[in-house]
């Protein structure tokens, strides 16, 4: 595996829909496709992994996205912007971590710290604010990963793909702990969400 200090993060653009599109909808299935019927799976992905769904996260000036390449490989992303979580708490200034994946080859080695970072930084440029995360309850990874960065669990709810519904966590991290601890340090990622 190459130093995952040889790779690069950069913001996402509009012409990078398509590649977006196809990462997203890869890693999902490598992470989640054991959990779902087929065709259920398969309508999913079609409507939150299209590139138009794509575009107009892009398009989107309260949202923000990245890729991660490795010799002009896209092999990770992640996506943020304003927090559509059920949770009672969430304000309109509230933030979200909606996505961050790695190819399955690509995971570990410091690429999921590093992407994280520039995510929050993202998140708090503004000043800081409250951010959000939905995590599947089983990955028990990320939510060991999360806690370790200020997230607690602060709710749950239903994640549909077709008949599914997964038991999600809702994850918080209050405004006050980005203002207290502004030179926060990441540790090593893995698929997050």
């Amino acid at each position: 595996m190459r130093d995952a200090n040889a790779c690069g993060i950069r913001r996402a653009g509009p012409a990078d829909a398509q590649t977006l599109a196809v990462l997203g909808a890869r890693t999902f299935c490598d992470t989640f496709a054991h959990l779902y019927d087929p065709a259920d799976l398969a309508a999913f992905l079609a409507e939150a992994y299209s590139v138009e769904a794509a575009r107009a996260d892009l398009a989107d000036p309260a949202k923000a996205a990245w890729l991660v390449e490795d010799d002009g490989r896209a092999i990770g992303y992640a996506l943020a912007g304003p927090c559509a979580l059920p949770h009672a708490e969430v304000t309109p200034s509230c933030g979200e971590l909606k996505r961050i994946y790695f190819v399955q080859d690509r995971q570990g080695g410091g690429l999921g710290r590093r992407l994280f970072a520039q995510v929050m930084a993202w998140l708090q440029a503004d000043g800081p604010r409250g951010v959000w995360i939905g995590v599947w309850s089983e990955n028990h990874g990320a939510q060991r990963f999360y806690a370790r960065h200020g997230f607690a669990k602060a709710g749950e709810y239903g994640f549909k793909v077709g008949r599914s519904v997964d038991r999600e966590f809702i994850l918080h991290r209050p405004a006050e702990s980005f203002a207290a601890n502004a030179s926060q340090s990441v540790s090593p990622g893995h698929n997050f969400a």
